[in-house]
């Protein structure tokens, strides 16, 4: 065959009549080894169709660069004790005085593994935090920096020195604003706020418009159109949310839980922000037109302002959020709200620092690295590397391993060289290809050569996160159940995490397990090119 074309390697034909486990074991490490030292095919076998909808250049931007965001909730609730401010506490309340640092926040923020911030620069009350020519209710008519200040440009600066993304929340929802109830003036005041803040600060990659509607004011209507609209013009990079997008949604709870079944497609034409069945936004709609994936927001304080009464969540407290959040194929928007000195508490600091350990002693070591790794098939042969099995161990969002087209069986196989220990998957795929796996399950053999589930999931999109007992194996496989279309998948990881133990009794899977089964005996025999005659 001319060069330049991914083929199946085209191993001698051998019939087997019988072969002990050992034998069986030889020959797979043989034929693993064989495939490690054949030279890579130059391929011009062009990746499969993506599976619409698929994200813009935008949301996968909002996704794969910033995956863990920091809000900001500060403003006049955080000196009155209120978390919905009246809209008329007196602006000489806000009085952060000389103590307030946005570099403290930012530096927090980027060592606790957050790259982006969002600030609430106008909340319910209506009181901003940047000198707005719009209204008085403002930091110019507070006392702090002498009327002055502002705190919007203050944590932009150091968010561009420190190289963190900046958000905007801009409550739609004002509470002092005169104009509020008249549809048009107050849109007009509204999107006159919005121009300000997305022309005077630089970038801003995140817009957050919360859903929050004045009950009192019943001919009230939001212009979101318009909105939008306006948002694109001055800042096209950015990522717009609300309840319903467009860019991402609101996960339907403030406990950061997404549903255990998360997809990123919902019908944009079914929900309205503010009005949408919650259900339906945690776990989405595997038929939906629109991809619009979403966000889980949670403070790391029961109230989303700072209130000295109470205490922040653990470190261990947040990891179990993030399994449930960004583990299920959600974004995390994490509250920590400066203190009435303008700085993060040393608790919530502390808090961060925990949480920020434990995710690096957890994933700072795939195990699956050591293993060899084959397929039920690749697209384009087994000596096609672009769509490798080996792929799922590099952390690339367009390296990823593809099955042949047509195939019922789609499997991963995982040899160790001796028995590991884990209790934690991780599994992502190549979102800007469409999400696909529908049904996903682990297994292992144990000692008696059979296989057994280890754990079984739904849906896996951005990423997917599952731990259970601890396991201890050579030899696994991970299987898709059902997809919408040939699974995908560009990460696999495995690891193990004490941290995360559900219980002291380990899964006995044996370390020299035999491979009776007729699936593996089946799968060595395909992967050493063999014909197994019963």
């Amino acid at each position: 065959m001319g060069g330049g074309h991914c083929e199946r390697s085209r191993s001698p034909n051998h019939q087997m009549a019988k072969s002990t486990p050992s034998t069986l074991r030889l020959l797979f490490l043989a034929a693993a080894a064989a495939a490690l030292l054949l030279p890579p095919a130059a391929s011009d076998v062009p990746p499969p169709l993506p599976v619409l909808p698929i994200p813009t250049a935008r949301q996968l931007r909002w996704q794969l660069d910033s995956p863990l965001s920091l809000f900001l909730h500060f403003g006049i609730n955080t000196f009155t004790g209120s978390e919905w401010g009246s809209g008329h506490a007196p602006p000489s309340a806000f009085d952060p005085g000389d103590g307030l640092d946005a570099r403290q926040w930012v530096r927090v923020a980027r060592s606790a593994g957050f790259s982006r911030l969002v600030i609430t620069a106008k909340h319910h009350d209506g009181f901003c935090l940047w000198p707005s020519q719009y209204t008085d209710y403002s930091v110019a008519s507070s006392p702090w920096r002498a009327g002055k200040g502002d705190v919007v440009g203050e944590l932009a600066r150091a968010a561009r020195e420190e190289g963190v993304e900046l958000g905007i929340y801009l409550s739609p929802w004002d509470r002092h604003e005169a104009t509020y109830g008249k549809t048009r003036a107050y849109n007009e005041f509204y999107m006159g706020q919005m121009r300000e803040l997305l022309t005077r600060y630089g970038e801003i990659t995140y817009v957050f418009l919360d859903g929050a509607p004045g009950k009192d004011k019943t001919d009230m209507n939001y212009l979101f159109d318009s909105w939008f609209g306006l948002i694109r013009q001055l800042q096209p990079r950015a990522a717009i949310f609300s309840d319903a997008g467009p860019d991402t949604r609101w996960v339907g709870d403030e406990a950061g839980v997404a549903g255990s079944t998360s997809w990123s497609m919902i019908n944009g034409s079914d929900v309205t922000i503010g009005g949408t069945n919650y259900q339906y936004l945690k776990s989405g709609d595997a038929a939906g037109r629109d991809w619009v994936a979403p966000e889980c927001d949670v403070s790391i304080r029961p109230g989303w302002f700072w209130h000295a009464s109470e205490s922040p969540k653990s470190g261990r407290q947040l990891l179990d959020i993030y399994f449930k959040s960004l583990g299920r194929n959600c974004h995390l928007l994490l509250n920590v709200p400066p203190n009435s000195s303008g700085l993060f508490s040393e608790e919530d600091i502390r808090s961060l620092q925990e949480f920020h350990e434990l995710r690096t002693s957890i994933f700072s070591n795939n195990l699956a690295q050591t293993a060899l790794i084959s397929a039920s098939s690749t697209r384009g042969g087994t000596q096609c590397d672009q769509f490798s099995p080996g792929k799922v161990l590099e952390e690339d969002i367009n390296s990823y391993w593809a099955p042949e087209e047509d195939k019922t069986e789609w499997a991963l196989y995982l040899q160790f060289p001796g028995t590991v220990s884990f209790n934690l998957l991780k599994v992502q795929e190549p979102i800007h290809m469409g999400q696909r796996i529908i049904k996903f399950h682990l297994d292992a053999v144990n000692k008696d050569g059979e296989w057994i589930e280890v754990t079984s999931g739904t849906t896996v999109g951005y990423q997917r996160l599952l731990h259970f007992p601890m396991v201890e194996a050579e030899l696994l496989r991970f299987v898709v159940d059902e997809s919408r279309a040939e699974p995908l998948v560009s990460y696999l990881g495995l690891y193990s995490a004490d941290e995360l133990s559900i219980t002291s009794d380990m899964f006995d899977l044996g370390s020299r397990a035999p491979w009776k089964g007729s699936i593996v005996w089946k799968w060595v025999a395909k992967l050493a090119g063999l014909i197994v005659v019963d």
